[in-house]
């Protein structure tokens, strides 16, 4: 069995909240709970904070592009020292996030700033405590932040907003991108812009190489473990969801939502979906093994380098529509959150998240690691990423999927891993296991429910 995407919460919540308080609602303006944002740094007052980075954890490309950012950040603010560290405890990227800080937060010592998934949100704001940032640096401040000669995304700007309150920045995060090695499917007798927009256009195209190669020709990150977030969008695309708008209700075992899974199953009973799991999916691709795959925009940067080391022609379309419907991106990725107690360091990691959503850090990050550029009108910046994005056809389907971005949902209370696990476990058994997709999802759905009451 596949490990879950998250490592188990470590603690019961009745032990957080005697450390942290209950969190609900807004967090306490300013220091000492008054309703002014917390004073700016005097430029010699010497401040130390701690940057938590699942990112750090991975070696190349990712580490050396945020390693190199914190060192201009410090160059910027040398009154400002940044510790940058993975989180703690080890596991796969993106795993381990809020479990690592709420351990650390047990000890006293949480990180200033940390990089969580969005679908963490409601325990980072309800149980970790992590502070409103409109409390810390005022409201106007952090609108500001988002707007400026490149503006966020507006559907981008709200994914860490919790009750009308900014409590992160989205960081990084991609829509769920369709790649294909264009080489393959040419010696299958396809064109290499073949028109993959529809579920059934991307089975006919999986049939033709499979054929020709003998081998199962796609991979579906959402399928597997570590892919709930795309398969949340798969479930919005076939008229389903996972949470109904008033976060009381489940709702991924219904009929729409179970339909996505049984679209899965099919490909699968016709020998064209792989299975494999979320990590080595990436890599079939990238060897060539797998000629289709639908991930996130975070690896391009790797299929590009495994594109011209092994002589094939990457390209990339828009995730899939179902037949008669529009696709419904989600996102994946993280936003910026401050744990920090302290007034200075409040406001230290208010600058250092500034700083990592700046017009510079996307500039760095989309060029380098492939992630989305949430300031999209950088693309159209000489200065900045126009040259990159004209030379990189790739990033033209992740951007035209903004428009029609939907966030990553956090299911509500203490028990996200296991809900998250247990969706998984009922997808891979639907579409890989021979287990009916309705009435396994429809447990599924029965056993998150009762953890969420």
């Amino acid at each position: 069995m596949r490990r879950s995407k998250f490592s188990a919460v470590l603690v019961a919540a009745v032990a957080m909240a005697t450390l942290v308080g209950c969190a609900t609602g807004g967090a306490a303006a300013g220091p000492g709970g008054s309703d002014q944002p917390v004073p700016e740094l005097d430029p010699n007052q010497q401040v130390d904070i701690v940057f938590e980075s699942y990112n750090l954890a991975q070696a190349g490309l990712w580490s050396d592009t945020i390693n190199g950012l914190i060192a201009d950040f410090e160059s910027e603010h040398p009154n400002i020292h940044v510790k940058g560290q993975p989180p703690q405890g080890g596991g796969t990227v993106g795993s381990g996030t809020a479990s690592s800080v709420q351990t650390q937060m047990l000890a006293g010592s949480p990180p200033d700033v940390a990089q969580l998934t969005f679908d963490t949100l409601d325990f980072a704001v309800n149980q970790l405590g992590a502070k409103s940032l409109d409390a810390v640096a005022g409201k106007d401040a952090v609108q500001a932040n988002f707007a400026g000669a490149h503006p966020f995304h507006p559907r981008a700007a709200t994914l860490a907003d919790w009750n009308g309150e900014t409590y992160g920045i989205p960081y990084v995060f991609s829509t769920p991108t369709l790649f294909y090695n264009a080489t393959v499917l040419g010696k299958a007798g396809l064109p290499a812009d073949v028109d993959l927009s529809t579920w059934p256009k991307v089975a006919a195209a999986a049939k033709a190489v499979t054929a020709a190669t003998g081998k199962p020709a796609l991979s579906v990150s959402c399928s597997v473990k570590g892919g709930n977030w795309c398969m949340q969008a798969l479930f919005r695309s076939a008229g389903g969801d996972v949470l109904s708008q008033d976060r009381a209700t489940i709702e991924f075992g219904e009929p729409e939502a179970v339909s996505a899974v049984a679209m899965l199953r099919r490909l699968y009973d016709d020998g064209v979906l792989a299975n494999i799991s979320s990590a080595a999916q990436a890599e079939s691709f990238a060897k060539g093994d797998v000629a289709i795959q639908l991930q996130t925009s975070a690896v391009q940067g790797m299929f590009m380098k495994a594109a011209t080391t092994g002589g094939w022609e990457l390209r990339a379309a828009p995730m899939p529509a179902f037949e008669g419907r529009q696709a419904v991106p989600t996102n994946s990725g993280s936003a910026l959150f401050t744990f920090s107690q302290d007034p200075a360091k409040q406001r230290a990691a208010w600058e250092f998240i500034k700083f990592m959503t700046s017009d510079h850090a996307y500039t760095q990050i989309s060029s380098k690691i492939g992630y989305l550029p949430l300031r999209p009108s950088l693309t159209q910046d000489p200065a900045a990423l126009k040259s990159w994005a004209d030379g990189n056809p790739l990033l033209a389907p992740n951007l035209s999927q903004l428009d029609r971005l939907e966030p990553w949902k956090s299911y509500p209370g203490n028990s996200y891993v296991q809900a998250d696990d247990i969706l998984g476990q009922a997808i891979e058994d639907s579409v890989f296991y021979g287990k009916d997709p309705t009435p396994t999802m429809a447990a599924a759905q029965q056993r998150v429910q009762e953890l969420i009451r």
